[in-house]
């Protein structure tokens, strides 16, 4: 049985420790995705505190990071989801995306409204993909993809 979580403190001091596992393993979140059976982005996710983790895939990650059965069950509990405190982030990396959405949310539910009519972008029905690229002028560009699907707003 799927169970849920209320209080954010427990999965969010799991997430420490998954953090400080990782590190002293010297494991990268792909090499935890491949041992879960699942994408980057979603195992990554999980093990920060916002998604449950299969049985099966929450068993490999604890074993790959010595995690107990205590750290295996709540991983497979379903979190009270939102990573990013109220206010404006003050992570520089979170907070270009938090800017990114100031600049463009408007010009992104325009576009959205525009060619799918009235309704959301599901996070839930969604895949994320993060890709480092060569840029042609030179450096590099970070390529994301947020593939959610979208679900109209039904009159009732």
């Amino acid at each position: 049985m799927l169970h849920a979580q209320f209080d954010p403190t427990a999965r969010q001091d799991l997430a420490v420790t998954v953090v400080d596992a990782k590190t002293r393993g010297d494991l990268t979140w792909q090499q935890l995705a491949d041992a879960a059976g699942l994408s980057v982005a979603f195992v990554t996710a999980a093990l920060l505190g916002q998604h449950a983790l299969p049985l099966s895939a929450a068993k490999a990650v604890a074993a790959l990071l010595d995690l107990d059965e205590e750290a295996v069950r709540l991983l497979q509990t379903v979190p009270t989801r939102g990573s990013v405190p109220g206010g404006v982030p003050t992570d520089p990396t979170i907070y270009r995306f938090h800017e990114m959405l100031q600049v463009y949310g408007t010009t992104l539910k325009a576009l959205v409204h525009e060619q799918f009519g009235d309704g959301i972008i599901s996070a839930i029905n969604f895949r994320l993909d993060v890709r480092k690229v060569t840029d042609p002028e030179g450096g590099e560009r970070a390529v994301i993809t947020l593939d959610g699907k979208y679900l109209p707003t039904r009159p009732f």
